[in-house]
């Protein structure tokens, strides 16, 4: 047979007045905890960069504009970082051209400042008259006849492609694309530019 167990429980009195106040107030404890815990869980919030100075605090300079002129396969203004020096301004001209004289080259270790000019000098035929180049993406048809190794049909192909393709990209492009002999090219390079 089994005994029954019974612990004796005595209620205060009032206990259901306290239970009626009691059960309200663990709730918004258990919430305020809650919101806490979430809260401290939670990512933090970007916050807003520091206010600067607008005196003090000058933006980067973007580079320099720099103006390559003469025997350079791409003549034309270039935009370079800071410190950088003559070769680097000659290299982004596309380089030396073929009708460049070497024996007066700008110096290619000197510094670049901001609007400076570089100049690569053309060199003199044996009677001392410098080459004149066409600009294959400007010239006019009687310019173009004018080139070595072109022919007025041949000009007329470069001013059709030009007109349908938006220009040359490159002087290889006449070989390439249009047919010219190598022969003929490398007479009519000396005279092209872009």
């Amino acid at each position: 047979m089994r005994i029954p167990l019974r612990i004796p429980v005595r209620l205060v009195p009032g206990w259901r007045r306290l239970a009626i106040l009691a059960g309200p107030l663990t709730l918004a404890v258990a919430i305020v905890a809650g919101a806490y815990l979430y809260h401290a869980a939670a990512p933090p919030a970007p916050t807003a960069p520091p206010v600067r100075d607008p005196v003090l605090d000058l933006p980067a300079d973007p580079g320099l504009l720099i103006h390559v002129v003469g025997a350079v396969e791409n003549p034309g203004l270039y935009r370079l970082p800071r410190g950088d020096r003559v070769f680097d301004a000659i290299a982004a001209a596309g380089g030396l051209s073929a009708d460049a004289d070497t024996s007066k080259l700008p110096d290619y270790a000197g510094r670049l400042r901001d609007g400076e000019q570089i100049k690569v000098a053309f060199a003199k035929t044996s009677s001392g008259t410098v080459i004149a180049r066409v600009n294959l993406n400007q010239a006019t048809l009687e310019e173009l006849e004018s080139i070595p190794g072109f022919t007025s049909a041949f000009a007329q192909e470069c001013i059709d492609y030009r007109t349908n393709f938006g220009g040359f990209q490159n002087t290889r492009e006449l070989v390439e694309i249009l047919g010219m002999s190598e022969s003929d090219y490398v007479v009519a390079r000396k005279f092209v530019t872009l």
